[in-house]
């Protein structure tokens, strides 16, 4: 009896509405076509948090073991981080469920890893531990009452330029360069995929525009650096490592 009501507050607190618990689990109706797009649009999300744990991981070995960070722009990683704390913050600000914007937290941290290995390699690495300190602030900022939710929804809006122009920028370096340095395959394709299914669960969970809109154009130009990965996938590593 216990493991059934602990299956029960599982399902009701992760997956579930109390109306689907009962059209799919006690009523096995099994076709009730908005619950199963519940359920979907949950499993997604939580899928998504999971991935993103380690999405990133690929990337920064990659650069732990070269120990360079060629083809990868600090400027690109900036405005990324802009996308992804306006995300985190937007949601967090206007209670979201955590199956929503959760892979958020752990993008950031990651990305935020990557921008401080990129000072560190071309030695700035005080400039690096600063850009962490200053960046931990501005974040404790937006998330306190001193901050107007106003501000926290222009900050969202901008997400689609710094989507845009933080993915357009490692477009051009890549094109510049001729190969695509230290990316990974494995973050690319990971992100790729997490932002098209971060489509549907916007749609269903939050129903908010901007951040539909945002997940629509990040898809995109994931896409094209998905396919440049591709196209430069034979171009020899030593002519990544002379960019340096």
């Amino acid at each position: 009896m216990a493991a059934a009501e602990m299956l029960r507050a599982l399902l009701m607190n992760v997956f579930l509405t109390e109306t689907c618990y009962q059209e799919l689990v006690l009523e096995l109706n099994l076709l009730h076509v908005p619950c199963l797009k519940i359920l979907l649009s949950k499993v997604l999300g939580l899928g998504i948090i999971a991935g993103s744990v380690m999405v990133k991981l690929p990337q920064i070995f990659k650069i732990l073991r070269a120990k360079s960070t060629a083809g990868l722009s600090f400027n690109s990683v900036l405005l990324e981080m802009l996308s992804i704390t306006g995300s985190m913050v937007y949601s967090i600000r206007n209670h979201f469920p955590f199956s929503s914007w959760g892979e958020a937290l752990f993008l950031m941290l990651q990305t935020l890893t990557i921008g401080f290995l990129i000072q560190h390699y071309h030695g700035r690495t005080q400039q690096g531990a600063l850009y962490l300190l200053v960046y931990f602030v501005l974040v404790g900022l937006l998330l306190s009452p001193l901050t107007p939710l106003m501000a926290v929804t222009l900050l969202q809006a901008l997400n689609m330029p710094a989507v845009i122009f933080s993915r357009l920028i490692q477009i051009l370096t890549n094109l510049h360069n001729g190969h695509t340095g230290q990316l990974s395959a494995v973050t690319i394709f990971l992100l790729f995929g997490g932002s098209l299914a971060r489509i549907f669960t916007s749609v269903q969970e939050t129903g908010d525009s901007l951040m539909i809109l945002t997940y629509m154009v990040s898809s995109s130009f994931n896409g094209i650096i998905a396919g440049q990965l591709l196209y430069y996938w034979d171009v020899p590593t030593d002519k990544a490592k002379k960019a340096e």
